[in-house]
């Protein structure tokens, strides 16, 4: 209730706000369908995440402009905040300057590996069971592994991000952040139960840094990233998109996670996806299949297919199914002891709405 009334507040504030501003703009998502998971009762649930944000700009003079975005993410089945525990502001919160010289910010908002490496896969980073930005695109890989376990995987907080000017379709993006304890569990890592290698509550051992080149050229688009987190686990990936025609774009995304910081065993997990989007008058049809291949340990196959139905630019209708097969759980970080290998389905059914 008390979260629901400071969003409340907040509307209000921002548009009251508004005649101040060269540009302030309250936008948001709302997403909502029916869902079955194998070994699962029919649920509702969401295929995108819901938002509502407010960002703004205003004109400094001399091509130099003053911006912000606030964006908070919530349950369509409950009307809470997203997932009990998250900050109120999970989606990002930053504020930064932009000019000739290209965009700074400073907050909490996704790393510009994350940011980027979800362009290059089939379901366009929706962070659902039937896509594949969150587990295969990324190798398994989490850009926050010293934050709450509540938290999502894929934005810093406490952090100083810098986009480069586009020159000739080229684009540099980076992102550093502090080592600042964020309330993290404690990590076994190399240690022992008694002294982990990461105490609960534990700073960073280093500061995690993302950085991602990118190229669009017409039809063709490219990218390549790197990123390192607060233990020391780095990911790299190279994508590609290309449309043949303005119906038909093809993907082809390959990524590797080196864990050597934090495990004896299974260090190394290499992953891939081919993927495919088309376009048929107010459909979409959108396929995939990737697989991700730790160290020495069963292989993650998954095959997804959807369809999105345009009712108009702001509304669709979506279907989707896939088909995992492998360890649903991660398996210990210290000797690698396997999860059970497993194959699940997943279906679902839903409308989504941007405004």
């Amino acid at each position: 209730m008390k979260k629901s009334l400071i969003a409340v507040a907040l509307v209000g504030a921002f548009a009251g706000v508004a005649h101040a501003q060269t540009a302030v703009q309250i936008y948001g998502t709302i997403d909502a369908g029916v869902q079955k998971r194998s070994g699962q009762t029919l649920s509702i649930g969401k295929r995108a995440s819901n938002t509502l944000g407010f960002k703004g700009t205003e004109d400094l003079g001399n091509g130099l402009k003053a911006l912000f975005q606030l964006e908070i993410r919530y349950e369509p089945d409950t009307g809470t905040v997203e997932s009990g525990g998250r900050p109120l502001f999970q989606g990002q919160s930053r504020v930064g300057l932009q000019g000739n010289f290209g965009m700074v910010r400073i907050g909490r908002g996704l790393t510009p590996y994350q940011e980027t490496v979800g362009a290059f896969e089939p379901f366009h980073a929706l962070p659902h069971q039937a896509g594949f930005y969150t587990d295969l695109a990324v190798a398994g890989y989490t850009s926050t592994p010293l934050d709450p376990a509540v938290n999502s995987n894929n934005r810093w907080s406490n952090a100083f991000w810098y986009n480069s000017p586009v020159v000739s379709g080229f684009q540099l993006n980076t992102a550093i952040a502090t080592k600042e304890n964020n309330g993290a569990p404690a990590i076994l890592g190399r240690g022992t139960v008694a002294a982990p290698q990461y105490a609960a509550g534990a700073q960073a051992s280093s500061n995690p840094f993302s950085v991602t080149g990118t190229y669009n050229n017409g039809p063709a688009a490219l990218m390549v990233g790197y990123e390192r987190n607060a233990i020391e686990s780095k990911v790299m990936s190279v994508g590609a998109s290309f449309s043949v025609t303005p119906e038909l774009k093809l993907m082809a995304l390959a990524s590797r996670q080196d864990q050597d910081n934090t495990r004896f065993l299974n260090t190394k997990t290499n992953a891939w996806i081919l993927g495919a989007n088309y376009t048929m008058g107010p459909g979409k049809f959108l396929a995939g299949y990737g697989q991700k291949d730790p160290d020495n340990f069963i292989k993650t196959k998954q095959m997804s297919l959807g369809y999105e139905y345009s009712l108009s630019k702001r509304t669709y209708v979506y279907l989707d199914a896939s088909r995992k097969n492998g360890p649903q759980r991660q398996f210990n970080t210290f000797n690698g002891a396997a999860a059970p290998d497993e194959t699940v389905n997943f279906y679902t059914i839903g409308v989504n709405h941007s405004f």
